[in-house]
C-alpha cells in the first residue's frame, strides 16, 4: 500500500519517515485510511457550496501547526478529536451517498499529507461512474511537482495565502520556510488555472483557482503584502476570498495579539488594500462571520 510513504516527501519538511511502518514524522500520520469527518459543508464561497452545500472529506492532523487553527479539534497532531479509521471502500460509499443528495462537489481538506490516499478515493469514485468536481482545499504548503502530479485531476485549487514573513510564519505556524513553499505552490496552480473560474450553468466552480486569506488581528500589513504579491506576480484578476471570520478557539493557547477578533478598521483597510491593487474577482465577508464558522467535531455534523 502506498509505496511513495516508505519515505515520506509529500509535503516540504520531507520528513522522509517510514509511514508503512507507524507514525513518527511531523505530522503524525501513518500510511493507514482515516478521516475525521465526510460531511456536506454549505459555508464555503458560494461557487463552492453551491445550492446543496459541497461534499468534504476532512482529514486529521496537519503538516503546519497554527496556534490559532479553527479546526484544532482536528488538526493538531495530538489527536484531540476522534480520528476515524477507515477503508476506501467505506470513504467512497459514504461519499457516495452524500454525493446522491446534491452535491456537485467534493472537497479535500488538509489533503497533502494523505495525497496517496486522494488519488486512490478520485480513482474509485471514477470507476464507480461518478465525476463530481475535485476541490484541493490545502493550507498551501505543498511541493509543486505533487501539484504537478494533480494536474489532470484536480478541478479547482482552494488554498490559503497565510503569510509573507518568515518569522511570522515560524512563530504561528512552525514553519519559516512557508513563505517560499506557498509562492511556489500558488504559482504552480496559476500556471494549471490561470485567473479564470469557469461556472457550471447551476453557479458551481467546475475550475479553477481561488487563493483563501484569513486577516488575523494585528497583522493587516502582512495581509496587504499578500495582496500585492498575487496582484505583482500572479494577477490582479486571481479571485481572492478575503476572510473576517478569525476567532480565538477555545482550545488553544493562543498568543495574547491573537485572543481577539479582528477590528472593522484592520478589515477595511485590507479591502481598500485590495480595490486600490485592482482586484475586483472573489468573495468578502461580514465582520459578524466568526460566529458562522465555528465547527464541532465532536458531532456526525460539524456544521450544523
Amino acid at each position: 500500500m502506498f509505496p511513495e510513504l516508505k519515505s515520506c516527501t509529500l509535503c516540504p519538511r520531507t520528513c522522509r519517515v517510514n509511514r508503512l511502518e507507524g507514525s513518527n514524522g511531523y505530522c503524525k500520520s501513518d500510511a493507514v485510511y482515516r478521516t475525521a469527518s465526510i460531511c456536506i459543508h454549505r459555508g464555503e464561497e458560494p461557487v463552492i457550496s453551491g445550492k446543496f452545500g459541497i461534499c468534504n472529506i476532512f482529514f486529521p492532523h496537519c503538516n503546519l501547526q497554527c496556534v490559532y487553527c479553527q479546526n484544532y479539534q482536528i488538526s493538531r497532531n495530538e489527536s484531540l478529536c476522534r480520528i476515524e479509521i477507515s477503508s476506501l471502500k467505506e470513504i467512497v460509499k459514504k461519499t457516495t451517498g452524500l454525493l446522491e443528495l446534491g452535491c456537485e462537489s467534493l472537497g479535500f481538506v488538509s489533503p497533502t499529507h494523505y495525497l496517496p490516499h486522494v488519488h486512490a478515493i478520485m480513482d474509485a469514485l471514477h470507476e464507480e461512474g461518478l465525476h463530481p468536481v475535485m476541490v484541493y482545499n490545502t493550507n498551501g504548503y505543498d511541493r509543486v511537482e505533487r501539484l504537478q502530479a494533480l494536474e489532470s485531476k484536480i478541478d479547482v485549487y482552494l488554498p490559503d495565502f497565510k503569510y509573507m514573513d518568515p518569522e511570522i510564519a515560524g512563530m504561528y505556524s512552525g514553519a519559516k520556510e512557508y513563505p517560499d513553499a506557498v509562492k511556489r505552490s500558488v504559482r504552480e496552480m496559476y500556471r494549471q488555472m490561470g485567473s479564470s473560474v469557469i461556472l457550471s450553468d447551476t453557479g458551481i466552480a467546475l475550475r479553477g483557482l481561488i487563493i483563501r486569506h484569513l486577516v488575523l488581528p494585528g497583522m493587516a500589513e502582512e495581509s496587504k503584502k499578500i495582496l500585492r504579491w498575487i496582484a505583482e506576480e500572479l494577477s490582479p484578476l486571481v479571485h481572492i476570498s478575503l476572510m473576517a471570520q478569525y476567532y480565538p478557539p477555545e482550545g488553544m493557547d493562543c498568543p495574547p495579539e491573537l485572543q481577539r477578533r479582528i477590528t472593522p478598521e484592520e478589515y477595511e483597510s485590507v479591502v481598500a488594500e485590495m480595490d486600490s491593487l485592482g482586484f475586483s474577482n472573489g468573495w468578502l465577508q461580514e465582520l459578524d462571520s466568526p460566529g458562522q464558522y465555528r465547527p464541532d467535531f465532536g458531532r456526525d455534523q460539524p456544521f450544523e
